[in-house]
């Protein structure tokens, strides 16, 4: 099993909606990925590890899948789409990371 998390990076200039990103996109992306997705979570930032330290991410998104070519093979067909509603909800650039879940 695998984890696809897309991770938003903190900064003084990053705006992002989470109410958009959990009502509207994460929504799309679910029923875009099809039975390939296995599960889902949504992170919002609220604290860093010292006290009174800003998240080092405002949000993030993880998706399961049984394999790293289940992941490919539903999300290429939509990539177009998902990635082009990323303006409706932040104006920051999100890292990807792909896992490999281990326990």
């Amino acid at each position: 099993m695998i984890k696809v998390s897309v991770m938003y990076p903190n900064s003084s200039e990053a705006t992002f909606d989470i109410d958009y990103y959990c009502n509207t996109h994460v929504p799309m992306v679910v029923s875009l990925l099809g039975d390939a997705l296995k599960g889902g979570a949504v992170d919002h930032g609220l604290a860093g590890g010292a006290p009174g330290e800003a998240p080092a991410f405002i949000a993030m998104g993880h998706l399961t899948f049984d394999s790293v070519e289940s992941f490919q093979q539903s999300f290429g067909p939509h990539a177009a789409e998902i990635l082009g509603d990323l303006p409706n909800f932040t104006n920051v650039q999100p890292q990807i990371q792909i896992s490999e879940i281990r326990i």
